[in-house]
């Protein structure tokens, strides 16, 4: 019967990364020659003075930081760009409730790549149908595992501004058009005094908005144009939104009014020339621009399934083009936590243990991860393209591309 309880009485298994520069991406800042112990996945202990774990890496004065998270991306949607039948990112049906989730797959071999840039988490985003609703956001971890959907229905995305066909006012509008009567359903139904039991139950696209309206959900809005961005502030203040732009080209021009209104803008800092007459102030350098005006900048690479391993070095361009390095970390780590509220991008005690521990500084292109736990198990960084490189690079008797293997 003692042998019967035993396994349940062991303790975890401690893990102690000691040694290291860790960028906490929290209040402490950067910590040298520190260490952080890792139990259950969690971390439970911050530079403690005396280290005791059951295994112990010396980092040797390597980088610790959070593990990076990406952002409004089709990770686990796409598998080949150009092939239809591996792309579930968007459909002509789709509307607020197209749900990523149920496509997501983490098998894909987007995600070791990933992998290899830093990301540990991700937030997937739909591509939408016809309509301004592209859907809501998941969240997931990049361990590869059946189970690694972390949430779902976590944001509501939109895509606003010019249209190919048409004119942009109709999206505003339509945006318009359902919160006004949403506000109004819900204060009809609070000033009711009949029997509650007898309301007639919501849509889902209904519960929805209402998430919206009362800063439950966040609102995710596509928007370049100042014009479009100067309305959508106008929404926030006017409906008490959640509200986070997404690219805002244009952003740089109300940088003032972004910051005293509290919204975030999800950009790629790579974006440096207009692709169209609503994004004339896309520049290198507006992540620092809006970073120094006091906006919360998240650094990103929307839409993309394969890009997020290129992520690290867009934050790095973005310090080389006036960012301070500290706001590029945090762009990538607890700015994305705290936009879609999730639990990581911070090396804290009681934070999934979700780190990365570097050759050198992760924003140089010549760095390269040495270990990377997710929830405190180590993750491979072994990718297809490691194995492509293997087998075209491999001597053998068999004709090019072939091994013995």
């Amino acid at each position: 019967m003692l042998a019967g309880l035993l396994p349940s009485l062991a303790q975890a298994e401690t893990l102690a990364v000691t040694n290291a520069k860790i960028y906490t991406s929290t209040e402490q800042g950067v910590l040298t020659n520190a260490s952080v112990i890792i139990e259950d996945g969690k971390i439970i202990q911050l530079n403690p003075e005396v280290v005791n774990a059951d295994t112990i890496i010396d980092a040797k004065g390597g980088i610790l930081t959070p593990g990076f998270i990406g952002a409004m991306n089709s990770l686990g949607l796409v598998e080949v760009g150009q092939e239809k039948m591996t792309r579930d990112t968007n459909d002509k049906a789709a509307d607020m409730t197209f749900d990523p989730s149920l496509a997501f797959n983490p098998k894909s071999v987007a995600i070791p790549f990933a992998r290899k840039g830093g990301i540990t988490r991700n937030v997937v985003a739909p591509g939408g149908g016809e309509t301004i609703f592209s859907g809501q956001t998941i969240e997931v971890t990049l361990t590869g595992d059946w189970d690694s959907v972390v949430a779902t229905e976590q944001a509501l995305f939109v895509s606003l501004g010019a249209k190919h066909d048409g004119s942009r006012i109709i999206g505003m509008q339509n945006l318009i058009n359902k919160l006004e009567e949403r506000e109004k359903a819900l204060a009809k139904a609070e000033s009711k005094t009949s029997d509650k039991d007898d309301a007639k139950e919501p849509t889902k696209e209904e519960l929805i908005i209402n998430a919206v309206l009362k800063g439950d959900k966040p609102l995710i809005a596509y928007a370049d144009r100042g014009s479009d961005i100067m309305q959508l502030i106008k929404l926030k203040q006017r409906f008490k939104l959640d509200l986070v732009l997404l690219e805002a080209a244009d952003a740089v021009t109300l940088a003032d009014e972004l910051a005293q209104a509290n919204i975030t803008v999800v950009m790629d800092a790579m974006r440096s020339l207009p692709e169209s007459f609503d994004s004339l102030h896309n520049s290198l350098d507006n992540a620092g621009k809006l970073s120094k005006a006091g906006v919360k900048v998240v650094l990103a690479t929307p839409g993309d399934a394969h890009g997020n391993y290129a992520l690290r070095y867009s934050a790095g361009n973005a310090v080389a083009n006036g960012m301070t390095y500290d706001d590029a970390m945090a762009a990538i780590t607890s700015n994305v936590a705290d936009t879609f509220n999730l639990n990581a991008g911070r090396i804290a005690v009681g934070m999934p243990a979700d780190i990365v521990l570097w050759s050198g500084d992760p924003f140089e292109y010549s760095s390269h991860i040495e270990k990377m736990w997710i929830g405190g198990e180590e993750q491979s960084t072994q990718s297809r393209q490691d194995e492509l490189r293997d087998r075209y690079m491999t001597k053998s008797s068999m004709p090019q591309a072939y091994t013995n293997k």
